[in-house]
């Protein structure tokens, strides 16, 4: 990782980490599900959906006091999928970021608990912004779009439905475009959609955005999907071989791990390709070239 990066990374991951210790009520704090809550919205990870918002406001001039809330919303909504996907009823998983997952640490219904609470806090900062800043409510339907069944939700839906399974490339990519990909959607086209609120509606920058994000999102899935099978459990800071293990179709199972890899490639190489459009029409994109080549490259 370059300096250079490190120091954007570092800037943003403060600030929403001083968000994130804010999410619930002072007097809340002894209570057990918020515990439960804070203990896996504080265990750590790259923050890198809060990060990219950051990075495509400050792109488009968006002042970052205006997304914060939708920074935290996201976080806390990442968090909640991630608790839940862990639970024994879903995936069963043992260890997320490099800690004992929160039904193992908390029990099981304070878990359950704990991902609920934290997407109803989401949802609570998010209609705050919009009622602090009306600018924001169509960013704020974006958020609410991809984060339930027609995005996140949905994906988990078809992943569930789906193991044990063969599905078809198409299913395949669906389920990864909701269940990875919107949330990724999402951070990158709530700042845009502020930006368009101020200063009207711009599509050619819209579908450069959204073809940046959507490449990222599919681009981390693959990824995610490659370091099931190649990385260390104590590197990547959670099990490694769950998805043979439990019969899931990824893009490493379905089209084997040099074919997954090749994929990998190819759409990055778009994702840098629409970066390159967009700084032909004038926008810096500096942080999102380095952040992308620091997600390709990444070992967790």
């Amino acid at each position: 990782m370059s300096e250079k990066i490190s120091f954007f990374m570092k800037k943003y991951q403060d600030r929403i980490e001083s968000l994130l210790l804010t999410v619930f009520p002072p007097e809340l704090s002894e209570d057990p599900t918020v515990k439960a809550s804070m203990y896996s919205l504080l265990a750590g990870g790259k923050r890198i959906r809060p990060v990219l918002m950051y990075m495509v406001a400050e792109m488009l001039c968006v002042e970052l006091s205006v997304v914060d809330d939708f920074a935290a919303a996201m976080e806390m909504v990442h968090t909640y999928s991630l608790i839940h996907d862990d639970l024994p009823c879903m995936d069963n998983d043992t260890l997320r970021r490099g800690k004992p997952t929160c039904h193992v640490a908390h029990g099981e219904a304070f878990a359950l608990l704990a991902g609920d609470a934290l997407l109803n806090r989401a949802f609570e900062r998010v209609l705050l912004a919009v009622n602090n800043n009306p600018h924001t409510a169509r960013a704020a339907v974006c958020f609410s779009e991809n984060t339930g069944i027609c995005g996140m939700i949905g994906g988990q839906s078809i992943d569930l439905a789906s193991e044990g399974k063969k599905i078809d490339t198409g299913r395949l990519c669906e389920l990864h475009e909701k269940k990875t990909g919107a949330l990724i959607n999402a951070s990158c086209l709530i700042p845009y959609y502020i930006y368009a609120a101020e200063k009207g509606e711009d599509k050619e920058l819209y579908d450069l955005i959204h073809r940046f994000s959507a490449g990222t999102g599919l681009g981390f899935q693959i990824n995610d999907d490659l370091l099931d099978v190649q990385a260390d459990a104590s590197v990547l800071g959670k099990s490694t071989g769950k998805d043979e293990r439990d019969q899931k179709s990824t893009f490493v199972t379905v089209f084997g791990e040099k074919s997954a890899q090749q994929m990998l490639d190819d759409t990055y190489s778009d994702v840098f390709e629409s970066l390159d459009e967009l700084a032909e029409r004038g926008w810096d994109v500096s942080e999102l070239r380095e952040f992308s080549e620091l997600l390709l490259n990444r070992v967790q």
